[in-house]
């Protein structure tokens, strides 16, 4: 089939499925894109023949800032459970340095995106072309090059006759469980519009299958031995169990064995907030309820989880002397960590073999009893944070409750960056397993909006009526990054979006009071004449506006009440995006962890709330653990 680079890369992406469980899916359900001059006579004119001749074979959307539309894709594959995904095809240049950012979120939360940048002219022949970074380490050296750290997969083509292997090599990585993330092709400009005689079996459907690995039984045999052991145990749910859909796994092993679950970001909603074997969110910005039980567990098992420093509140939160890991992964490098007990394996698969495996086991009755307080004194703390009364702005808790209660149980929040991704993980009673989707592994301000778009659009693509994306987003990342709601507005999709406006970075603000830096240029304000300082007015800005300006349906919500009409209101809008913009009070914090996290503060300081600061901060660097020792 003589076809041109470009249209060989569109007909191969439209031809590719994924299987899982018999299930067979589109690996990709389109291409995001934004055209210039290295790729609109590419793969943009392959993208317009594929929707004038071949009945959109793989549609095309126009996104408006191409970090935006790698965002997107991200989020839609997080919420097919990483079965589906977008390709994403961008100009030279700046158009592909714009995904950059998008392909490290992509690849810290393993992700699957394909990324397409365009690239210099592989002739050569007017060099330096455009847009084109010149270096003199060599004539081979582009701004693609910076994409090789960020993906799991890189190739760059430059021959048609390179372009099979590259596609072949970047699916595997994209269907691969344990090695998925951003996969990148770099397509010189001049190379997409080339001409080639290809082989016809390139475009048959092909079907990649993704796997779930079985556990060895030797090393499941030495993880049942390790937990028959405990006394206290925990386990902490990570985004493997979400991933994996072994939700109906873990909550028959949890009443099984009466070992109380804890929850990661990317793990809440695991189990339902108000599940027996529940606990909550662990870590830095966890529950009183699972942070008590982790400073005592003996034997803490992970699933799914790459224990960051959130989960781990800095090597802080699992505090018993001699206490074991037992790590279920399919990923061999997190299964080794802590000096853990591996289990190699997908977490569904494992879960049911521990069960099987432990039939006759299970905890002390007074630790399930002792979990089950906990999480029912937490619990009632939540209620309070919901209800607090706050005036005359209300706390954002408050805002929280009123989310959580005015939204559907089958409902998706969708966060990042900021305070409030903290306060959601600690506070949001999550009842669906996809229903909290907080961006916490690179946790990018921004991501908000544009990864609720993804979202949205897969909710359309799956059908399901019942859901609703709901974005919760402050006023600092929305600022960074708003562009994709027009994009929304194109596309028609129903994306509710919660503007949070506290005027400053809150979550810094806090962080630097606590750290003795005194919320220093952490509020939007005028610049004083007098004092020279960022400490006059509070900035006239109108972000309610500015997204009325951008087509979405705008509603200004005056006060916690209010807020509750106009989220009803804004939850019945169907047809495109719809916005409710809230003020709230900075200085209200969520209730407290009892945890920490490692953040240094300065060793010499002529200031006293920074000494001060010190001396805490080397308080709570004391109880660190390095967790090497294998035999706990």
């Amino acid at each position: 089939m003589r076809l041109t680079v470009g249209q060989a890369v569109v007909r191969f992406l439209a031809a590719q499925r994924s299987e899982r469980d018999g299930i067979t899916h589109p690996l990709f359900a389109g291409c995001f894109g934004i055209f210039g001059h290295g790729n609109v006579a590419g793969v943009g004119q392959a993208l317009l023949e594929a929707e004038v001749l071949s009945a959109g074979a793989l549609p095309y959307v126009t996104a408006r800032n191409e970090q935006g539309m790698v965002h997107a894709a991200a989020g839609y594959a997080r919420m097919r459970n990483r079965l589906s995904t977008w390709a994403c095809t961008a100009s030279i240049g700046p158009g592909s340095s714009n995904m950059l950012t998008g392909a490290a979120l992509a690849t810290v939360n393993r992700l699957p995106v394909l990324l397409l940048p365009s690239d210099v002219f592989a002739t050569r022949v007017s060099s330096p072309v455009l847009q084109e970074l010149e270096s003199p380490a060599g004539q081979d050296l582009t701004v693609n090059d910076a994409f090789r750290p960020l993906s799991r997969f890189f190739d760059r083509v430059w021959r048609p006759e390179q372009l099979p292997a590259a596609l072949l090599g970047a699916m595997r990585v994209l269907t691969d469980p344990a090695e998925t993330g951003a996969a990148t092709i770099a397509l010189p400009q001049d190379v997409q519009a080339q001409a080639y005689d290809w082989p016809e079996e390139l475009f048959a459907e092909r079907v990649w299958h993704v796997a779930r690995p079985v556990p060895e039984p030797a090393a499941l045999a030495r993880a049942v031995e390790v937990i028959r052991s405990a006394r206290q145990p925990l386990l902490v749910a990570g985004g493997g169990v979400i991933y994996s859909e072994a939700t109906a796994a873990l909550r028959a092993f949890a009443e099984a064995t009466g070992v109380p679950v804890a929850e990661t970001q990317a793990g809440k909603g695991s189990l339902p907030y108000d599940h027996p074997m529940s606990v909550g969110a662990v870590g830095s910005t966890g529950s009183t309820a699972a942070n008590r039980l982790a400073a005592d567990a003996d034997v803490v098992i992970g699933v799914g989880t790459r224990w960051s420093d959130f989960t781990t509140a800095s090597r802080t939160a699992f505090g018993a002397d001699g206490v074991r890991f037992v790590n279920v992964n399919v990923a061999a490098p997190d299964g080794a960590k802590h000096a853990g007990t591996a289990v190699v394996a997908d977490a569904r698969v494992a879960l049911a073999a521990l069960t099987d495996a432990l039939a006759d086991w299970q905890v002390p009755p007074g630790h399930r009893e002792r979990a089950r307080r906990l999480a029912a004194e937490w619990d009632a703390t939540v209620g309070r944070a919901y209800d607090l009364g706050h005036g005359p702005l209300p706390a954002q808790s408050e805002v929280i409750g009123a989310v959580n209660a005015g939204t559907g149980p089958r409902d998706v929040v969708i966060c990042a960056a900021g305070s409030m991704p903290g306060d959601l993980h600690k506070l949001w009673r999550t009842r669906d397993p996809k229903g909290y989707h907080v961006e916490y592994g690179y946790s990018c301000m921004g991501y908000e909006i544009a990864g609720g778009l993804g979202v949205a659009l897969a909710i359309r693509d799956t059908g399901e009526t019942d859901r609703r994306a709901v974005v919760m987003v402050g006023d600092g990342s929305y600022l960074m990054m708003a562009q994709e709601l027009v994009t929304a507005v194109q596309e028609g999709v129903d994306l509710l979006v919660v503007l949070v406006q506290n005027h400053g970075f809150a979550s810094i603000g806090e962080l630097s009071e606590s750290l003795g830096s005194q919320r220093f240029g952490t509020r939007y304000r005028v610049r004083d004449a007098g004092s020279g300082r960022l400490d006059g007015d509070v900035l006239p800005v109108d972000l309610a506006a500015n997204a009325e300006s951008l087509g979405v349906r705008v509603l200004r919500a005056s006060g916690i009440d209010d807020f509750r009409t106009k989220l009803a209101e804004a939850r019945a809008h169907t047809g495109g995006p719809v916005l409710v913009h809230v003020e709230t009070d900075p200085l209200v914090p969520a209730p407290s962890s009892e945890s920490w996290w490692d953040v240094p503060v300065a060793e010499v300081a002529r200031l006293e709330s920074t000494t001060q600061a010190r001396k805490s901060y080397e308080a709570a660097k004391a109880a660190q653990r390095p967790y090497l020792d294998p035999r706990g």
